[in-house]
């Protein structure tokens, strides 16, 4: 289901989504920084952007044959059925990751390698319909965790091989601004394409 008339208005009203018009095909609402405090009103509004998320990206992509989400959202970059898919795993994956930290002391966790989950045959073929139940299934859960969370629960965390130590707080912070940036992509191909 559409949440707006036309994809014009889609384009249009992309502030709602705190997305800019893109000047970057590949960071269409610029790279990821770190809020300067995680405060609870602003982890507020990462979770309401997370409660939202399933219902804009399936808006975003909701009339798209199989044509349109086999293109590209840039050249060498995914298609539109990859990053859907690409969320799906993504997220879980982050939903996991916190409940590791929320039941051990700093676990280290297992990265994955995106691109090469992205290239596996369940993201390059199935349905994104597959991915959408999935993610709206996932942030129900992720969403009524994320509700319950005390401050001193946000100040768990894990560590990352690559990229160290992240505190709860953090990770939120960076899928609010995950579904932005994936959901940025889709809309600014239908933009650029017209459809």
């Amino acid at each position: 289901m559409c949440l707006f008339s036309s994809w014009k208005d889609c384009r249009a009203s992309a502030s709602v989504f705190g997305m800019p018009v893109l000047e970057d095909l590949r960071y269409p609402i610029g790279h990821f920084s770190l809020p300067a405090s995680s405060m609870a009103g602003i982890r507020v509004a990462h979770i309401r952007t997370l409660k939202l998320f399933p219902e804009r990206l399936t808006s975003a992509v909701t009339g798209l044959n199989d044509h349109q989400l086999d293109t590209p959202y840039r050249e060498g970059g995914w298609t539109v059925r990859q990053v859907v898919h690409h969320l799906a795993d993504s997220h879980a994956n982050a939903y996991i990751r916190m409940k590791l930290a929320l039941t051990e002391d700093w676990p280290t966790i297992k990265p994955y390698d995106e691109a090469a989950w992205a290239d596996l045959s369940d993201a390059r073929w199935l349905p994104v319909d597959i991915s959408l139940n999935l993610i709206t299934a996932l942030h129900v859960r992720w969403v009524s965790l994320l509700e319950a969370l005390s401050d001193e629960d946000f100040r768990r965390g894990y560590v990352h091989p690559e990229s160290g130590r992240q505190n709860l707080a953090q990770v939120l912070a960076a899928y609010d601004w995950h579904s932005r940036h994936h959901t940025a992509h889709i809309l600014n191909l239908r933009s650029q394409m017209g459809w």
